[in-house]
C-alpha cells in the first residue's frame, strides 16, 4: 500500500480533458514533510480540480507516475536549504539547472512559497517563473496565461506570462554591479514591455485556506488545519511573518472557520488552528465557546503560537481538555528596551501572567521563544532575560517551561532588513546555555551556524547562484559555503557583506524591484522609530 493510498481527500479530484496541460508538482523533501505543507494542499487541489490540468505530484521518496513531457513543472519552496533537492530534481528529469539553457522541449519550471515571496534572487537563474504571493487568484491567473500561449515557443510564453501581476520572469530582468564583488548598480527589464516592479498578489478574501489532505503519514498525524488568520497586526520590526504578509487578515467565523472545522471533524478528531497571530482573532472567544461544545469531548486541538496576553485561563482550560499539554508564546526577551526596540508591546508582568494562567487551566507546559542578537542588544539585556524566566519558574512552579532561543536573521521587506547579524549571538547562546541550566530551565537553542546560512540567503543577490551550486556538492555546514567563497573570490561579495554588514538605507537591495506590502519610506521610518527606543 503505497503512502498515497493512505489519504483521505476533502475535495472531489477531476478526470483532466484529453488535451490538459501535464503538469509535475513537486515538493523538495520528503512526503511526510511535504503533505504537512498547507500551501502544497491547496495548490495542488487547485491543479486537481482543474479539467485542464493533468497533475502528478512528486516528493524526494516517493512521486505519482510522471508524464514523459511534462509542459510544467512547480515547485512549493518553504524551507531555504530544500534548494538542494530542487538542483537534484531537476537533474533525475533530465532539465538543465539554468534557466537559459533549456529549449522549447523542456517544462517551465516555476515556483511559488514563502521562500520565493520574501526573496527569489539567490534562486533566480534556476527558475523560469517565479509566483510571489497568495496563491488564491495568482495560480488560476497564471494556468489561464499560460493557455492562451500555449503553443507558442518559450521566449514568447515568458514575455506574455511577465504581463501577469504576481508572476515574475528573472531571466527578463538585467542586474548590474558597481563592481563585480560590490553592491547592486540596477536592476532592470530588458525592455520596454516588461513592468519594472513587480508586485505580490495579496488574497484579501475572509474565507481563509483549511486541510485537502489529511493522512496519517503526515509529520503532523491525520491533523486537518485551518487557517484561522493571515499576517500579524503586531509588526515586530524584524518579522517577516507580519511585514510581508500584510494586511492582518481573518477567517470569518460562520463562513469559513465553522464549515472548515466541521468538514475536517468528518474524517478526523485532530485538528491545528493555524495562523501567527491565532488569539488575536476578534471572535476568538467565540470559536473557543464553539470547539468546547459536549458533542466535541473527544476532539484533539493544538494551537499555533499565540500572543501572550491572550493567555487567559479560560484558553489554557479549553486547550487542556481537547487534549493540548502546552501552549507556545514568542517573548524575544526579557529586556523591556529590546521589546521596545522591536515593537513587541508586551511586559513581563503580562509574561508571568500568562504561565499562572497557562497552569491554573490545567497545561503542563509552556514554550518561550526568544532570540538573542537583536540590534541594540548588549550582555544586561541578555541577563534579564534570565532574570525574567526565573521569575516565571517561582511564580508558576511545576509548569514546565522550555525557552527556544534563536539568532536575530535579516529578513527582505522588513525594517531590519538593513541590519547584519550579530557575531556575539553565539557568545550569547552560549551563556544563556550555561545560567539557564543552572535553573532546570530547559534550553533549546537554534544553531548559530545554520542562522548565519539562513541570513546569506535571506539577503542574497543573483551572484549566490554560482555559489549554492557548489556547496550543493560539499554539504550544507557553514564549512561548506565558507569554502565556496573562498573558490569564487573576487566573483561575488564577502560573507561578512551578505550576513553581518550594516546596510545603507540608500543602497539598491536586491528586492529592490519586488514590491513588498509597505514601501521602503514606511520601513524607514519605522526603523527610526525603533533606533529611537535604543538611545
Amino acid at each position: 500500500m503505497t503512502l498515497f493510498n493512505q489519504e483521505r481527500l476533502l475535495f472531489n479530484p477531476v478526470s483532466p480533458n484529453s488535451d490538459a496541460i501535464p503538469l509535475i508538482f513537486a515538493f523538495p523533501n520528503e512526503y511526510s514533510v511535504g503533505i504537512t505543507s498547507l500551501g502544497y494542499q491547496l495548490i495542488w487541489a487547485r491543479f486537481a480540480t482543474n479539467s485542464d490540468i493533468s497533475v502528478s505530484r512528486l516528493f524526494t521518496d516517493i512521486q505519482e507516475p510522471l508524464p514523459r513531457n511534462p509542459e510544467l513543472l512547480g515547485f512549493s519552496f518553504s524551507w531555504e536549504l530544500d534548494y538542494v533537492n530542487i538542483l537534484n530534481i531537476l537533474e533525475s528529469l533530465d532539465i538543465p539547472l539554468h534557466s537559459n539553457q533549456r529549449n522549447n522541449n523542456h517544462p517551465l519550471v516555476f515556483g511559488g512559497g514563502p521562500v520565493l515571496t520574501a526573496n527569489p534572487e539567490p534562486f533566480a537563474v534556476f527558475f523560469d517563473i517565479i509566483l510571489l504571493g497568495d496563491g488564491e487568484n495568482l495560480i488560476n491567473d497564471f494556468i489561464l496565461a499560460y493557455q492562451e500561449v500555449r503553443n507558442a515557443d518559450r521566449a514568447t510564453k515568458l514575455r506574455h506570462l511577465a504581463t501577469i501581476p504576481g508572476i515574475y520572469i528573472p531571466s527578463l530582468y538585467e542586474v548590474t554591479y558597481h563592481s563585480l564583488d560590490g553592491e547592486i548598480k540596477s536592476i532592470t527589464p530588458i525592455d520596454n514591455n516588461i513592468p519594472n516592479i513587480i508586485e505580490k498578489q495579496t488574497y484579501r478574501g475572509n474565507i481563509l485556506s483549511a486541510s485537502t489532505v489529511v493522512t496519517e503519514k503526515a509529520a503532523w498525524e491525520n491533523i486537518y488545519m485551518v487557517e484561522v488568520v493571515r499576517s500579524c497586526p503586531e509588526m515586530c520590526r524584524f518579522c517577516l511573518a507580519s511585514y510581508l504578509t500584510l494586511p492582518f487578515r481573518t477567517a470569518s467565523l460562520e463562513q469559513s472557520l465553522i464549515p472548515a472545522i466541521e468538514k475536517g471533524l468528518t474524517i478526523t478528531n485532530r485538528i491545528g488552528l493555524l495562523g501567527a497571530s491565532v488569539t488575536q482573532h476578534p471572535e476568538f472567544e467565540s470559536l473557543l465557546d464553539y470547539l468546547s461544545q459536549p458533542k466535541y469531548d473527544d476532539i484533539r486541538v493544538s494551537i499555533a503560537s499565540v500572543r501572550t496576553n491572550t493567555v487567559t485561563e479560560k484558553l489554557a482550560q479549553t486547550l487542556a481538555n481537547r487534549g493540548t499539554r502546552s501552549v507556545t508564546i514568542a517573548v524575544e526577551s526579557g529586556s523591556e528596551k529590546i521589546r521596545k526596540i522591536i515593537n513587541k508591546k508586551l511586559t513581563n508582568e503580562e509574561i508571568i501572567q500568562a504561565a499562572i494562567n497557562a497552569k491554573l487551566g490545567g497545561l503542563n507546559n509552556m514554550k518561550l521563544y526568544g532570540m538573542v542578537g537583536i540590534p541594540g542588544e548588549e550582555d544586561t539585556d541578555i541577563e534579564q532575560t534570565i532574570m525574567m524566566l526565573d521569575a516565571i519558574k517561582k511564580a508558576a512552579p511545576g509548569l514546565r517551561l522550555t525557552f527556544g532561543c534563536s539568532t536575530f536573521v535579516p529578513k527582505s521587506h522588513t525594517p531590519f532588513q538593513w541590519f547584519g547579524v550579530d557575531e556575539k549571538a553565539k557568545k550569547r547562546l552560549k551563556y544563556l546555555e550555561k545560567q539557564l541550566q543552572k535553573k532546570a530551565i530547559e534550553f533549546r537553542p537554534e544553531s548559530y551556524n545554520w542562522s548565519v546560512i539562513q541570513a546569506l540567503i535571506s539577503r542574497g543577490d543573483r551572484r549566490l547562484c554560482k555559489l549554492l551550486e557548489l556547496t550543493r556538492h560539499y554539504g550544507d555546514t557553514l564549512g561548506s559555503y565558507k569554502r565556496a567563497f573562498k573558490e569564487l573570490k573576487g566573483q561575488l561579495p564577502t560573507l561578512e557583506f551578505y550576513v553581518y554588514d550594516n546596510w545603507k538605507t540608500e543602497q539598491i537591495l536586491p528586492w529592490h524591484h519586488l514590491k513588498g506590502p509597505l514601501p521602503q519610506t514606511t520601513l524607514i521610518k519605522h526603523l527610526e522609530t525603533a533606533m529611537l527606543n535604543n538611545d
